[in-house]
């Protein structure tokens, strides 16, 4: 066999039209990935060598047969095979001779990308921001690709003695191993049968993103197998053997072991992640709640399109990465497909759809494109749904850009390290039988239901969400509430409700407090239109709050970075002239924690919100969720306000203090507030008072309008988190849900927001001014390093051969 491998690679080496080949294969791919807008590595703007991975199997279709249709096909017209047949070889060692040989031919043609590596990590930012493992881990799978490609090569040299005849029939095959699979799934009535799994295209692209799945593997290793023992069978047809053959019979049972343990590894199966940042490395919880899927889930996911530009195009593969990775470890619970809603429709059409997705809380947005002529706008969907038994929650993929601080590139990066989270709780909200209940208080003028409207819908998706009334809720009712929110009451708790909060909290239930301790409205300032004074609320509960670890302070925050609202400026011909101004008092709080809860979410809107300050309780953990900016002052209540004070400019001096806290996060063992005190009166169920508490966790918001949705003047409520005036969508929503998660969910589900993903870039500015030197280099140097190894090997063999 190695005397068949070394005449070979001698012999293809030997020849013009193997460099001619090889040559021809490394222009068109240095076109495609250098010059070519819509493929070029230079216009994804991404240090990665995605293109080229996407781009070289429709290239190997044409270079790998080319490398192989001479294999068997010259010998048989040549008259040469008979006399390898009288040498000491087997059919399978000929066979393995030449497949290996043309193997290592492919390998050979692919060494000079290396030189694309170069390339991307020099001009990364900063030099040598490039994931290696990823790099490393799809030169695996497009090597694989090669290999299955070579075996179908080699198979069509066998039956056919001339090579274009050969050349043809492998490219037909190569192709539709590639893609003819998947394009008889896209039929109608095979929709059903899972022929994409037989085709190359799934497995490929799974190990071209740097991961090996084991199941991939065996694929290959089995196509290749398969090829190789259909082309001994050839043989042996043709030179009318039988079929007693032990190296026949050796190769079949090959084909047959490898067969069984393919089928084996999709149930047994493991994974290796070579990414620096193991970002397809799906985390222990998400595939405990994929594994436990009851029924099929449906993702649809509408951020599909053509012409999208680097960023969206990086967010549309990884969510299908994202899926497909889930989709692993469902047993074929979850499917998924990536369809364009407008494709097709006129624009009354499109009006109604978009009516339709909106209805459903998805919603599109324009994209500005950067095309020759200028920007142009582009509207995409970046949203999905997952739909479970009629029940359809939506998944936003792109995060809305509230902090300005944040550059676009970090706002989609932020989106893609939110996938798994993403996914995995619209996953299992769909699919949980029984749900958890949430409950608001009611009776101390609370949040009414029309300003807590967005804030219920929005937990209804995945809870069952209702009022609670502490002074008639019998408390075994009140002890089957997952979380109780406190909404900004304006009157005081009585020690009845208090004891029952309690001990509620002291048998493990989570609180989230969302507390005013200032009486201040915006409306009824803008309604009077006269100064008002804010006061101190009496709301006593700052005893339980204080021995629990934190104090609401009695205060006013007031803070350069505010929400901006509409003031009337004048009167222009009878018109009263309206204009936005921030309002300091209308802070909005940009979370830099790393904690899951608020990692990565836009700016949270509120209203008049005060101070915290956390006491150090033992056996609690605090966390600080939300801050002011470091432009900020405080002031103390009762203070005067008036909206004559937006007509002076704030000096920034006045506003430079230590950011304050405006949301805790508490875990731990509380003590009890009633600690060796009576229960009080009024309370009508046998309640044995708890002196400590079970390890549970509640949350603390300065500002109970963080939960209220604005309402327009016909009464009908808005998403929580929009701003009407401004028309821009905060972050209070997913802030919301994610307590919601957090405080429900002892899964760790949450902490999935915690995934980073490093975010790799081309030096933009070099590419402007070096763009055609790159573009020469990775044209030229990897066609002159084929050249002068082919100069070389020419110069060794004249030598050989002269003496």
């Amino acid at each position: 066999m190695l005397s068949i491998l070394k005449k070979e690679i001698t012999t293809y080496l030997s020849s013009l039209v193997a460099y001619i080949t090889i040559g021809v294969f490394l222009l068109v791919l240095g076109l495609f990935l250098w010059v070519f807008p819509d493929t070029s590595i230079l216009a994804y703007g991404y240090a990665g060598l995605d293109s080229l991975f996407s781009t070289a199997p429709y290239l190997f279709m044409f270079l790998v047969p080319a490398v192989t249709m001479r294999s068997l096909a010259e010998e048989r017209k040549e008259g040469t095979f008979e006399l390898l047949l009288t040498r000491p070889l087997t059919n399978i060692q000929i066979v393995l001779g030449k497949y290996l040989a043309g193997v290592l031919i492919v390998l050979f043609a692919l060494l000079p990308t290396l030189v694309y590596y170069f390339s991307v990590s020099t001009l990364g930012t900063p030099q040598g921001n490039i994931d290696t493992g990823a790099v490393i881990g799809s030169y695996i799978g497009l090597f694989l690709l090669g290999a299955v490609f070579t075996a179908i090569g080699v198979f069509a040299s066998s039956v056919s003695k001339t090579q274009v005849i050969a050349f043809t029939i492998a490219v037909f095959l190569c192709f539709f191993f590639y893609s003819g699979f998947d394009s008889l799934n896209t039929i109608l009535s095979l929709q059903n049968l899972g022929l994409q799994n037989l085709g190359i295209t799934e497995h490929y692209n799974s190990i071209s993103r740097g991961v090996l799945d084991t199941r991939d593997l065996m694929y290959f290793l089995v196509v290749i197998a398969f090829f190789i023992w259909l082309t001994l069978y050839v043989l042996h047809r043709q030179l009318k053997m039988k079929f007693v053959n032990t190296a026949f019979l050796s190769s079949l049972g090959i084909l047959f072991s490898l067969t069984a343990v393919t089928i084996l590894s999709g149930r047994f199966f493991t994974r290796f992640d070579f990414t620096k940042e193991k970002r397809f490395t799906i985390s222990p919880v998400s595939r405990n709640i994929m594994q436990k899927l009851p029924n099929t889930v449906n993702v649809t996911v509408y951020l599909q399109g053509d012409n999208f530009p680097g960023g969206m195009k990086r967010l549309q593969t990884s969510v299908k990465d994202m899926l497909a990775d889930l989709q692993a470890y469902s047993n074929s619970q979850l499917q998924f497909e990536f369809i364009d809603p407008l494709k097709g429709l006129n624009q009354e059409q499109q009006n109604q759809k978009l009516e339709e997705l909106q209805q459903q809380g998805i919603e599109a947005q324009n994209l500005s494109v950067k095309t020759d002529d200028g920007v142009s706008q582009k509207l995409i969907i970046p949203f999905a749904a997952v739909t479970y038994d009629k029940k359809t929650i939506p998944v936003k993929l792109l995060e809305t850009q509230a902090n300005v601080n944040l550059s676009p590139d970090e706002v989609l990066n932020n989106s893609i390290q939110n996938l798994e989270y993403a996914f995995s709780s619209a996953i299992k909200k769909a699919t949980s039988g029984g749900m958890q209940r949430i409950g608001f208080t009611e009776g101390h003028k609370e949040l009414n239901d029309r300003e807590l409207s967005g804030a219920m819908q929005s937990l209804s998706d995945g809870y069952l969400v209702g009022r609670v009334n502490l002074a008639t809720i019998p408390f075994d009712s009140l002890a089957k509430i997952s979380l109780l929110v406190v909404a900004k009451p304006d009157k005081a708790f009585t020690e009845t409700e208090k004891f029952k909060l309690d001990q509620f909290i002291m048998r493990g239930g989570r609180v989230l407090w969302a507390i005013d301790q200032v009486s201040a409205e915006l409306d009824s300032l803008r309604q009077k239109g006269e100064d008002q004074l804010a006061f101190n609320k009496q709301l006593n509960l700052d005893d339980q709050l204080f021995n629990y670890g934190v104090r609401i302070n009695y205060d006013l925050l007031a803070d350069m970075n505010c929400s901006q609202i509409p003031v009337t400026t004048g009167n222009a011909g009878g018109q009263p002239q309206i204009q936005m101004l921030p309002w300091l008092f209308n802070p909005v709080f940009l979370p830099f924690a790393k904690h899951p809860i608020v990692k990565n979410l836009d700016g949270i809107s509120s209203q008049f919100a005060s101070t915290i300050d956390v006491l150090g309780a033992k056996n609690i953990k605090s966390t600080v969720l939300l801050t002011s900016s470091p432009y900020n002052k405080k002031l103390s209540a009762p203070h005067m306000l008036s909206l004559r004070s937006l007509e002076q400019e704030p000096d920034p001096k006045e506003f430079q203090s230590q950011p304050k806290i405006t949301g805790v996060l508490l875990e731990g063992e509380f003590v009890s507030d009633f600690r060796n005190r009576p229960v009080p009166d009024g309370i009508a169920d046998k309640i044995e008072p708890l002196q400590k508490s079970k390890p549970t966790k509640m949350i603390v918001l300065s500002d109970g309008d963080i939960l209220r949705n604005q309402v327009s003047a016909d009464g009908s409520p808005f998403p929580l988190g929009y701003d009407r005036y401004t028309r821009q969508t905060y972050g209070n929503k997913n802030l919301l849900l994610n307590i919601a998660d957090y405080m429900t969910d002892d899964s760790g589900l949450i902490t999935l927001r915690s995934k980073e993903i490093q975010m790799r870039l081309l030096n933009r500015a070099r590419i402007r001014e070096e763009k055609l030197f790159w573009q020469l280099v990775n044209n030229i140097v990897p066609i002159a390093l084929v050249l002068i190894f082919a100069i070389f090997q020419h110069y060794l063999r004249k030598r050989k051969y002269a003496r």
